[in-house]
C-alpha cells in the first residue's frame, strides 16, 4: 500500500485563516505519513520540536512492529510456553490499553489476531510478558498509530508547542490547543473512496480514530473469523480535555474503538457512548453505489 494514499475512513483538515504562522512537518513511519501541524512564531524551533516527536515515533515503531526482527512484539510472538520477555514501558502500556479495549468491546478489538489473550500474561510492574502457551500472534497495527500520536503530542507539549495537531495518515488524530483566534481545528469526515464531506468538526483537546473499507473489501470479525457486512466507515472521538500527559492515551483508545465499532451493532455502540461521556462515534452503513451515505452520530443526545 502506498502510505500516501490511505484506503480507510479519514479526517481532512479545513483551510481556516490563522492569525499566526502555520507550519507543517512530515515523516514516514508505520506505513503511513505522520504530520505535525502547528502554530508557532519560530519556525526553526517548531521544526526541532517536530523532529523530537518523530524520533519518539521511530523508537515506538522499532519496539512495536511485528515486522521488525527483535522488536518487543516479535520477541513476544516467538516465546515458547513458560518463557518471559522484558519489554519497554511504552510497549507494556500499549498492551495494557489493548487488553482493556478487548474487554470493553466484547472482543471485537483484538490485537491477538484471534489467537486469544489467554496465551499471554501481562506483568506491567515488571515490564514483562509471560507466555502461558506458545503461538502468540500480537499485531498492534490497530492501536499503534494512535498510541504514537499521543506520545508525539506529549513531546510537543514539553517543547511548549501546544497549538498543534498530530496525525498518522489522518486515520489517527490528536488535537491539542487551537490556533490563536480559532475555536478549534477544522476537520472534515470522509468515507473511503468518497469525496463527500460527511461531517464537519471544530476540535480542540480531542483524539480521533477512523476505520473503513473500500467497496468490495472485507473486515473480519476476530471472534468468528468471518467477514462482517453492513458498515462502510466508523469514526470515534475521545475527549482529552485536561489530559495531564501522565500516560493517558486517548488516540490509542479512539484507534481501537473505531475498529471495534466497524463490527459492533449500532445499539451496542450507542450504549458504550452513553455510558462513557468522553466518547462519541459516527457510523456510516453501506449504501448503494451512487447514493450519498448516511451518517449516524452517537450518542444521539446527552
Amino acid at each position: 500500500m502506498n502510505p500516501k494514499e490511505p484506503t480507510g475512513a479519514t479526517f481532512t483538515l479545513g483551510e481556516d485563516a490563522w492569525g499566526e504562522a502555520r507550519h507543517r512537518f512530515s515523516h514516514e513511519a508505520m506505513a503511513s505519513v505522520f504530520e505535525v501541524h502547528c502554530a508557532h512564531a519560530d519556525a526553526a524551533y517548531a521544526g526541532q520540536a517536530a523532529q523530537a516527536a518523530f524520533d519518539v515515533l521511530d523508537r515506538l515503531e522499532r519496539e512495536q512492529s511485528r515486522f521488525i526482527a527483535n522488536s518487543d512484539i516479535s520477541r513476544i510472538n516467538e516465546l515458547p510456553a513458560g518463557d518471559r520477555a522484558r519489554v519497554s514501558p511504552s510497549t507494556i502500556e500499549c498492551l495494557v490499553i489493548a487488553r482493556h479495549l478487548y474487554d470493553l468491546s466484547e472482543r471485537a478489538f483484538d490485537v491477538t489476531l484471534g489467537a486469544g489473550w489467554e496465551r499471554l500474561e501481562l506483568v506491567p510492574d515488571e515490564f514483562t510478558v509471560h507466555a502461558r502457551e506458545a503461538g502468540a500472534r500480537l499485531d498492534l497495527g490497530g492501536i499503534g498509530k494512535g498510541y504514537a500520536v499521543d506520545r508525539m503530542a506529549e513531546v510537543l507539549r514539553e517543547w511548549d508547542v501546544s497549538r498543534a495537531l498530530v496525525h498518522g495518515g489522518f486515520s489517527s488524530v490528536r488535537v491539542l490547543e487551537a490556533p490563536s483566534g480559532q475555536d478549534g481545528w477544522a476537520l472534515r469526515l470522509r468515507a473511503p473512496g468518497r469525496h463527500d464531506v460527511l461531517a464537519r468538526i471544530l476540535a480542540r483537546h480531542t483524539a480521533f480514530g477512523a476505520s473503513g473499507t473500500q467497496k468490495g473489501a472485507h473486515i473480519l470479525d476476530p471472534r468468528t473469523g468471518r467477514a462482517i457486512a453492513g458498515r462502510e466507515a466508523a469514526w470515534v472521538s475521545v475527549s482529552a480535555e485536561g489530559d495531564p500527559g501522565d500516560g493517558l492515551s486517548p488516540a490509542a483508545v479512539a484507534d481501537g474503538l473505531s475498529t471495534a465499532f466497524m463490527i459492533l451493532p449500532p445499539e451496542r455502540v450507542a450504549e458504550l457512548c452513553a455510558r462513557h461521556s468522553e466518547l462519541s462515534a459516527w457510523l456510516v452503513p453501506d449504501s448503494p453505489e451512487g447514493e450519498a451515505p448516511a451518517v449516524l452520530h452517537l450518542p444521539v443526545s446527552r
